[in-house]
C-alpha cells in the first residue's frame, strides 16, 4: 500500500497543473452545489420564521361589510362578530378544534412610577397564546379564571418592561393603563429593539371596560383538523360562511361581509414555492456536480492516454492488469475525495460565516433581512452524499479508460504514441 501511494503521489507531482484542474473542477462542483442548497434553505427559512409558531392549521375571520342587499338589509353593512359566534363555532363544527378571539382597543400611556410608555392594548382569550405561538420570558398568560372574573391583569412585552421597569421584576407590579390599574402577571418574549408596546389583557375586561360591556370581537381564530383536501377546506368555508349568514343576517354567498384568511392555504402556497425554488437549485447544483464528474472523466482519459506506454513497460516487468486497474482508481479516488472534501468545507464555512453576520446584525438589520433570510445552513449528510456521489463518478470514470488501457497487449501499449 505505501508503495501505491508513493506512486501516485509521484504522478500527481508530475502532472500539478493536470491535477490541480481535475480538483478544481471538483471541488468547485461541491462548493456550488453546498452553496445554493445553503442559500435555498436560507430563504426558506427567513420566509417561514414570519410564520413562528403560529399555528399553520388556523383560519382568521374577519368582519367585513355586505356587498349585498339581504333580507330587506342594505349592502354595506357592517358586519361585527360577537361573543356568541364562539359558541356556534365550537358547538356545531366537528372539524374546529380550538377557538378564541381577540378585540384591539385604542392607545394609552402607561404608567409606572414616574415612568411611562404608550401601548396598544389588546383583549385576548387564553387558547390565543397556543394558537399565535405567543412566547413568554417571565409570568404567565391570560387565563380561564381571568376571562371568568373580568380581571385587570396584563401581560406586557418586552419594550414596555425596558421602559417601565428597567432592571426590575416587574411580576406582581401595578401598572395603570388610561384610567385603569393593572397586575403584571406575565412578559412576553419578543424584540426589545421595537419601539412600540402591545399587550395583552382578558377580553371580558376589555370588553367591560372599553366597550361598555358590548360583546363584540375584532377578530375570531380558529384550528381546525381532519381536513386533508383543497376541495374539503373550500367545502368547510363554504358551510362555515353560510351559518354565519344565518347568525348576521347576509347573503350567505356574500364573501365581503366576512373575510376568512386561511393560514393553511398560505402555508401550502408558500410550500409549493419553495418545492420549485428547492427543484430549481437541486437541477444547477446537479449541473455544476455534473460538468466536475464530465472534468475528471476527461482528464482520467487523458492521464490514462499519457501512460499507456508506461502501462507497457509495468506489463513487461510482470504487471497484472488488476495492479494497473488499481493504481488509476486510486489516485481517481485520492484526488476526487481531497478536492471534493476541501470544496465541501469551504461551501460549509461560508454558509456558517454568513450565518454568523445574519446573527451578530444590529436589531434592526437583523429584522430586515432576518424576515427574507435566515439560517443559511446546509445538513451535513447532505454534502457528505455529494461528495460521495462525486468520489463515485470518479471511480467509474477511471475504471471504463483504466480496465482498456490494463487489457492491451504489452507490445501494443509499448508502441503506443511511438
Amino acid at each position: 500500500m505505501r508503495e501505491l501511494l508513493l506512486e501516485i503521489w509521484t504522478s500527481v507531482r508530475r502532472n500539478k497543473l493536470r491535477t490541480f484542474l481535475t480538483g478544481f473542477s471538483v471541488a468547485w462542483g461541491i462548493f456550488m452545489l453546498v452553496i445554493l442548497l445553503g442559500s435555498g434553505n436560507g430563504l426558506k427559512n427567513g420566509v417561514l420564521s414570519n410564520f413562528g409558531d403560529y399555528a399553520t392549521n388556523s383560519i382568521d375571520l374577519f368582519g367585513g361589510r355586505t356587498s349585498k342587499a339581504y333580507m330587506g338589509y342594505q349592502k354595506g353593512r357592517r358586519i361585527r362578530m360577537r361573543n356568541s359566534d364562539l359558541e356556534i363555532l365550537s358547538r356545531e363544527f366537528p372539524e374546529i378544534e380550538q377557538v378564541a378571539a381577540n378585540s384591539w382597543y385604542n392607545s394609552v400611556t402607561v404608567t409606572y412610577d414616574k415612568e411611562f410608555t404608550t401601548a396598544a392594548l389588546r383583549g385576548s382569550l387564553p387558547k390565543i397564546a397556543e394558537i399565535e405561538g405567543v412566547k413568554l420570558s417571565a409570568g404567565r398568560f391570560i387565563d380561564e379564571v381571568d376571562i371568568a372574573e373580568c380581571r385587570k391583569t396584563i401581560v406586557i412585552d418586552e419594550p414596555m418592561r425596558r421602559v417601565l421597569f428597567k432592571d426590575e421584576d416587574p411580576l406582581g407590579k401595578q401598572v395603570k393603563a388610561g384610567n385603569s390599574v393593572f397586575t403584571v402577571i406575565g412578559v412576553e418574549k419578543g424584540d426589545v429593539q421595537r419601539n412600540t408596546s402591545s399587550c395583552y389583557i382578558p377580553l371580558t375586561t376589555g370588553q367591560l371596560l372599553y366597550k361598555a360591556n358590548n360583546p363584540e370581537v375584532n377578530n375570531i381564530i380558529i384550528t381546525v383538523q381532519g381536513i386533508a383536501t383543497d376541495e374539503a377546506m373550500a367545502a368547510f368555508e363554504k358551510r362555515l360562511l353560510r351559518r354565519l349568514a344565518a347568525e348576521h343576517r347576509f347573503a350567505p354567498d356574500d364573501e365581503s361581509a366576512i373575510w376568512i384568511a386561511n393560514t393553511l392555504e398560505r402555508y401550502k402556497s408558500i410550500m409549493v414555492v419553495f418545492a420549485g425554488i428547492n427543484l430549481f437549485v437541486w437541477i444547477i447544483g446537479l449541473g455544476t456536480l455534473l460538468a466536475g464528474i464530465v472534468g475528471v472523466s476527461n482528464i482520467m482519459l487523458v492521464t490514462i492516454t499519457e501512460r499507456t506506454s508506461e502501462f507497457g513497460i509495468r506489463k513487461a516487468l510482470g504487471a497484472r492488469p488488476a495492479s494497473i486497474i488499481r493504481l488509476i482508481l486510486t489516485e481517481s479516488v485520492l484526488v476526487t475525495a481531497v478536492f471534493g472534501y476541501m470544496g465541501m468545507v469551504l461551501g460549509v464555512a461560508v454558509m456558517e460565516i454568513v450565518n454568523h453576520l445574519l446573527e451578530q446584525a444590529p436589531g434592526e438589520t437583523s429584522d430586515s433581512i432576518g424576515n427574507v433570510f435566515l439560517n443559511p445552513t446546509l445538513d451535513l449528510g447532505i454534502a457528505v452524499s455529494a461528495t460521495i456521489v462525486l468520489v463515485v463518478a470518479g471511480l467509474i470514470a477511471g475504471y471504463v479508460p483504466a480496465r482498456r488501457a490494463a487489457r492491451l497487449k504489452t507490445i501494443d501499449a509499448l508502441r503506443y504514441n511511438k
